[in-house]
């Protein structure tokens, strides 16, 4: 008999929040041992095939989820359309096993949200949108977002103490995409110390030449050289990508119900979703950055307990709740906020951005206290007897 997720994890799924994960360089995950599990073969292999067959309708070459997820075979960049469909059939695949396996009511869960792609496929479980349509928005877009990606690079910058003023930021990359060398802007927002940009031609590298004329001068830029499709930036306005997929949300079926469970939205960092705003906060999802901070602040704040982490090999959202975590315990540790010891001082000292933060948003002291599972890895520790 199947053992309820409830009963290893919450006693309570009304304060658990779903979290979907987006693309990203790698997206396989435990996919390929998730398939090779009896009970639990035929529904992922039947997402797989699905979203195989939908994906073909955006690829040259015929489109074999299965096939890639057997023989351990990462799309990639490269075949960017099928990584999008990868991630969105196994996200609807473990939310499949859940319910249909282990018997979680997942429609129960106190709140929902997703970075970047898995917002989409959040909205769809949640019964905004089909995800068999939702999903052709941003396959109809990977070509030129593809293109977009040729000459792109992304940059986490970060800072070992102080706030990193958000507005000042994103004055930089104005200033230096008014110079006509390329578009750069800000693509997530993880705390307000931390932020993704994405920028192209060598705009990353001339924004970590000339921060310090405005950032604080322990800010600091970590380059990364791989490739990125620049959603979440004013870069895919290049392609009209933004006014392209609300055209195609325009004629979608539904999106005149509010989510069950409600979902926070990255694009706008709150719950922004009803009975008629989708099709507009979908449209700011393209080209707004990703406002992962506000959300982890929203459910911290809404009292959640347990965070399920969906979709193969979940990264910049449980890596994100485990930084602030492991923050906060630093920061508070020899004495509670009231009445702090010198370690907690010293903390204090070297983490001023958050110190900033307490005790005036008091409940990211929760944020130690809240479960986290990996959803493909309880799936694989958990098989139906």
């Amino acid at each position: 008999m199947a053992h309820p997720i409830t009963s290893d994890i919450t006693s309570d799924i009304t304060t658990t929040a779903l979290a979907f994960r987006g693309y990203n360089l790698t997206n396989l995950g435990r996919t390929a041992e998730l398939l090779e599990q009896v009970a639990y073969r035929e529904i992922v292999a039947e997402e797989l095939q699905r979203f195989s067959t939908i994906c073909n309708d955006y690829s040259d070459a015929p489109v074999d989820l299965v096939k890639r997820v057997e023989q351990h075979d990462e799309p990639g960049l490269v075949h960017y359309a099928e990584s999008i469909a990868l991630v969105v059939a196994v996200e609807v695949a473990q939310m499949r096993l859940l319910s249909e396996i282990h018997d979680v009511e997942t429609s129960q869960a106190q709140i929902a949200f997703g970075y970047s792609l898995g917002e989409m496929t959040a909205i769809s479980l949640a019964g905004i949108f089909s995800i068999d349509e939702l999903v052709r928005v941003p396959l109809a877009m990977a070509a030129d977002s593809l293109k977009l990606a040729d000459n792109t690079r992304m940059g986490v910058l970060f800072s070992r103490g102080p706030t990193i003023d958000e507005t000042d930021v994103e004055r930089l990359c104005l200033q230096i995409t008014s110079e006509g060398n390329g578009t750069i802007g800000i693509s997530a927002v993880l705390s307000p110390n931390t932020y993704l940009l994405i920028g192209q031609q060598e705009t990353v590298v001339r924004f970590k030449a000339v921060m310090h004329d405005l950032l604080p001068t322990r800010a600091h830029l970590r380059i990364n050289n791989k490739l990125w499709p620049p959603l979440h930036t004013p870069i895919v306005r290049q392609k009209n990508i933004a006014d392209r997929a609300s055209v195609m949300l325009e004629t979608l079926q539904g999106g005149f119900s509010p989510p069950a469970p409600p979902v926070l939205s990255l694009a706008t960092g709150t719950t922004s979703y009803n009975d008629h705003s989708a099709r507009e906060v979908l449209r700011k999802w393209v080209d707004q950055p990703q406002r992962l901070w506000d959300v982890v602040d929203e459910t911290l704040d809404s009292g959640v307990e347990t965070v399920l982490h969906i979709g193969p090999e979940p990264n910049v959202i449980p890596a994100t709740f485990n930084r602030l975590s492991k923050n906060v315990v630093e920061q508070t540790s020899g004495g509670s906020l009231g009445s702090l010891g010198m370690r907690a001082v010293s903390g204090l000292a070297r983490r001023p951005w958050l110190a900033a933060l307490l005790p005036a948003r008091a409940t990211l002291l929760r944020a130690p206290h809240v479960q986290h599972v990996i959803v493909e890895d309880w799936l694989l520790e958990n098989p139906p007897s």
